[in-house]
């Protein structure tokens, strides 16, 4: 089948390499300048192309934006919302950014958990909030991710997960980082009992959660560009004393290298996981 080829030979269709005239905008339709080619586009067009450029780049959305994009019409179920952060260890203006947090990004919390079907293929979903700290990982996160995980092993259901984050949140302390052993214990056991868990990291994707339940799918997809890993790049380089390779920490780079499957653009994100959850359905999970 046509759609297998992305496991084998991933591209990127929407990297054209080159730049073409800006559409036009109508007068209430706003324009919004890409980072990489520098043009202007009007909101509209880039919403009918899931907020993408035309010359490839992936704007950050939010994650309901996101669950509009990948879910059936009316199919998603939320799960876990009375569980949010608090102030654990009493950090200096930590409550004040909460509360900043929730009021920017309209969320309680840096994921949103639910069921949702798919092309018609029940699973549960999380999909992590760039708005809310840059999807950073407190004890809420990891709760919820833990509880999500926990679900589809009761009710034997895959496991779709979208991350965008800068780790663990340093508000929290240790709180935080205890959170990466949580969430991989529940990843386990979901692993053991045959279902399907499918990562799909989004720009960046880098922390705690890098070293945790970002890399511990089943099948593991990556946005185009997105940026990928545990420590900065910097910090790397100090470190090693040592100059990275061109495009290091790139969602391509992890692809040469074996720490991704496959990079599928948005606009295609749909149609492959549902033909990974049709796949996958039926399984002689336990």
């Amino acid at each position: 089948m046509a759609f297998l080829n992305f496991l084998f030979q991933p591209k990127n269709e929407l990297e054209t390499g080159g730049r073409s005239a800006a559409p036009a905008a109508a007068p209430d339709d706003p324009l919004k300048t890409c980072p990489n080619c520098h043009m202007d586009t009007p909101v509209s067009i880039l919403r009918e192309n899931s907020y993408t450029c035309t010359c490839g780049y992936h704007f950050r959305i939010r994650a309901r934006t996101r669950i509009g994009l990948i879910t059936d019409p009316d199919s998603f179920t939320e799960l876990f919302t009375e569980t949010a952060s608090d102030d654990p260890i009493s950090f200096p203006g930590y409550s004040e950014k909460l509360s900043s947090a929730r009021s920017r990004s309209q969320e309680s919390e840096a994921v949103v958990c639910g069921t949702a079907t798919i092309g018609g293929h029940r699973c549960c979903l999380f999909v992590m909030e760039p708005n809310f700290m840059m999807g950073s990982m407190g004890t809420a996160v990891g709760e919820r991710i833990t509880k999500l995980f926990e679900y589809a092993l009761e009710n034997a259901l895959p496991v779709i997960g979208f991350t965008v984050s800068g780790g663990a949140r340093m508000q929290e302390g240790l709180f935080s980082l205890m959170q990466m052993a949580k969430t991989s214990g529940a990843v386990r056991r979901h692993s053991d009992a045959g279902l399907l868990y499918v990562a799909l990291l989004t720009n960046p994707t880098t922390g705690g959660v890098t070293a945790s339940f970002a890399m511990e799918a089943d099948i593991i997809l990556a946005e185009p560009g997105a940026t990928v890993g545990f420590a900065g790049a910097r910090v790397i380089e100090q470190t090693t004393l040592r100059p990275l390779p061109k495009g290091f920490q790139t969602s391509e780079f992890l692809l040469q290298h074996g720490f991704a499957d496959a990079i599928v653009a948005r606009p295609e994100q749909k149609n492959v996981l549902i033909s990974l959850l049709g796949m996958h359905e039926g399984s002689d999970a336990k």
